[in-house]
């Protein structure tokens, strides 16, 4: 072991029992050795014996007896133990610009914080600020520091990368030269995140277009600059590919990047049965080098005999066979929404009043918003004594008589106890027109016994809803274990709406589940989880992951009018 490698692992000792809480003496010394290591004169495989160290700087006896055994087996049983013990999602935050081990443990121990990515969910939720000596500038600090360690990830949020495709496009599509532009790839498709942006014209001269594109100012490292395709990579991290193809190629050019890999290879097989070769060039019949003048993907379907599949359903998920049989969803659109639930107020964490959010949803031209704010044992998030419910819904009751054509339900979204049971008692929960139910705490348990927590608390005859079902962070915390085909067959049973989570860190209830729920006649409820008014356009996003999972509007909660809510939430 050299002497540098020795110091390091001492020093990450030292971090390690400072993240644990040890005495400040005993982590000091630690990096006092790792000092003296470092900057040794002789080399280590002079020191063979207790002895040997006997004079150097801040090491004694304990500690030489220690350095001793990491020289001979390269680990010491304290610094295994240690690593056992501590969330390695904690070691990881520290590499934050100020977040010292103090703050990192302080964050672990307030909030049960275990890794970046639910550092950056609190982050933005507010929640730091509940916590004495975290202000709003050492917040904003955080979540730059973690932006700049994302962009070495490899994987980015979905909206994350549709804002700067966005961007890219309205750009580009200024130009004179340019005809037509699309993001294609695993945005358009709406997967939960994405690895890169695909970016597909057509221009007349493409020259001008490449030149605006690499000098974009989002851009901060050039790839590649060809005549009809360029790579850069953004400053956020996210690789872009732009590619120029002619007016003709175009639809199907588009349709080969969007994907996916499966869909395309599927329909490839087909074009192949009926005579015809298709690929991102065209669609040509068989031995011939003349493509099908198709103006658009949807005549690219039709001419294979089918109803244009949308993107998002793109998957070889069944989506072929259902538009030969022309039995393709008509799939919920933004415009169908009609109200919006899963609204945390200033009452709990929430950063706007209740006020305010109905004038933000009177805006948006929705007839009604359901408050949720959070339960008593989220004391984390300021939840809700009976004595503040009372007050709120006072609150609520007089709002709703000063409103015309708009309504605000009373909601809140209790945490389920680690049992299974609900965190009110009965009465308290009869309060309220609709309770959300949700898992904050207690994510280790078996697949059987979180499954069997969730049903408990779904038989609860006060619940309306199941939030986030399978608490799940995307790129920061996997689902916890459970079942979810259990769970979807006890929302059938007991009438439970599932909620489709829309913040864009979570988008739980994953796709392949949302179909398997609208299939047991589960109802779907859109909800953005929204913390303040900004948040309330998460609700977009919830729509493309809806659509993505084959829903109609007839399958979403929140398409029905506030008449059709109430009678839904009454039985």
């Amino acid at each position: 072991m050299e002497k540098k490698e020795l110091a390091s692992f001492l020093e990450e000792i030292a971090t390690l029992l400072e993240l644990e809480g040890e005495n400040p003496f005993k982590c000091n010394a630690y990096r006092a050795a790792a000092r003296t290591i470092e900057t040794l004169d002789q080399n280590l495989e002079e020191f063979q014996t207790v002895e040997d160290f006997t004079g150097l700087k801040g090491i004694g006896k304990s500690l030489a007896e220690k350095i001793l055994v990491i020289l001979q087996t390269g680990t010491l049983p304290l610094y295994q133990e240690l690593k056992q013990r501590i969330p390695s999602g904690l070691v990881e935050m520290l590499r934050i610009a100020g977040m010292g081990p103090k703050r990192v443990r302080t964050v672990y121990e307030k909030l049960g914080i275990v890794s970046l990515g639910e550092l950056e969910y609190a982050c933005r939720e507010n929640r730091l600020l509940e916590i004495p000596g975290f202000g709003v500038k050492i917040q904003e600090n955080i979540l730059k520091g973690i932006e700049y360690l994302k962009k070495a990830q490899g994987r980015f949020h979905l909206h994350e990368a549709l804002a700067a495709a966005h961007s890219l496009q309205e750009d580009l599509a200024k130009l004179p030269q340019v005809d037509r532009i699309e993001t294609g790839g695993s945005i358009r498709r709406f997967k939960e995140t994405v690895k890169d942006i695909d970016l597909l014209i057509t221009a007349a001269q493409p020259a001008p277009v490449m030149n605006a594109f690499t000098s974009h100012p989002l851009v901060e490292t050039v790839i590649a600059h060809g005549e009809t395709k360029s790579s850069v990579r953004l400053s956020m991290g996210i690789n872009v590919d732009l590619r120029v193809v002619t007016k003709k190629e175009f639809p199907f050019a588009l349709m080969y990047f969007t994907g996916s890999r499966e869909h395309n290879i599927a329909m490839r097989g087909r074009a192949q049965k009926q005579g015809y070769k298709l690929n991102e060039y065209g669609l040509f019949k068989r031995q011939s080098k003349k493509s099908l003048a198709l103006k658009s993907e949807e005549e690219i379907y039709q001419a294979l005999g089918l109803s244009y599949i949308p993107p998002e359903l793109r998957e070889d998920q069944g989506e072929i066979q259902a538009a030969e049989q022309g039995s393709l969803p008509r799939l919920v659109t933004l415009n169908d929404l009609l109200g919006s639930f899963h609204i945390h107020t200033t009452y709990s964490d929430g950063a706007a009043t209740i006020k305010e959010f109905v004038a933000y949803a009177q805006k948006q031209g929705l007839e009604y918003i359901g408050i949720s704010d959070h339960s008593r044992s989220a004391f984390y998030a300021n939840g809700l004594s009976t004595e503040k419910i009372l007050k709120q819904h006072q609150e609520i009751d007089a709002l709703n008589k000063s409103l015309k054509d708009f309504h605000i339900f009373k909601g809140i979204e209790s945490d389920i106890l680690p049992d299974g049971t609900l965190d009110y008692p009965e009465d308290i929960l009869a309060l309220f027109d609709f309770v959300i139910i949700s898992v904050h705490s207690k994510f280790k348990m078996t697949k059987e016994e979180m499954t069997k927590r969730i049903i408990k608390a779904m038989e609860n005859p006060h619940t309306t809803m199941l939030g986030h079902p399978t608490g799940r962070l995307l790129l920061a915390r996997e689902a916890y274990e459970v079942d979810m085909e259990e769970v979807i067959q006890a929302a059938a049973e007991h009438g439970i709406i599932i909620e489709l989570n829309a913040n864009p860190f979570r988008l739980d209830l994953d796709w392949r589940y949302i179909k398997k729920a609208i299939d047991k006649v589960v109802l779907i409820s859109i909800n953005p989880d929204a913390h303040s008014l900004e948040d309330m356009k998460f609700a977009e996003l919830g729509v493309g992951l809806a659509r993505k999972g084959w829903c109609e509007p007839r399958h979403i909660l929140n398409t029905y009018s506030t008449i059709e809510i109430k009678r839904i939430f009454r039985k």
